[in-house]
């Protein structure tokens, strides 16, 4: 497999760990998987930081709160590619009964750290017509 396919297929693997309900409800997990200078636009258009996200987390749509069999978010078209060495720009869309966002993503891996994070996430609300 070639590196830069990789490093997408990690970054895929890790956005699909930030999604899933368990790991939004523990800090502990999210935290291995958010950047420590990460920001989010989210689709409400509001801005989060590292310490503010990994305390709503739980309580956010797809969240812990509804347990595993909760509401869930659901990914459809993840694709990827490597802007530069340590790089990953994911994009995809998300349906969570029935409101559906564009979604994306960039994740880094520093020097001298083996997992990926996430730097910075945007989701914009895809009009209900489309």
């Amino acid at each position: 497999m070639n590196p830069q396919t990789a490093d997408v297929n990690a970054a895929i693997e890790a956005e699909l760990q930030l999604l899933d309900p368990a790991v939004r409800a523990s800090r502990a997990l999210a935290a291995r998987l958010l950047d420590p200078e990460f920001v989010e636009v989210g689709a409400s258009g509001r801005r989060w930081t590292y310490e503010e996200m990994l305390a709503a987390l739980p309580e956010l749509d797809g969240g812990g709160g509804g347990g595993e069999d909760g509401p869930r978010f659901e990914p459809s078209r993840m694709s990827g590619v490597v802007l530069a060495p340590g790089i990953v720009h994911l994009t995809y869309e998300t349906d969570f009964r029935g409101r559906r966002a564009r979604r994306s993503s960039l994740w880094r891996r520093r020097d001298g750290e083996t997992g990926w994070r996430m730097y910075y996430h945007q989701a914009t609300p895809v009009p209900p017509a489309e």
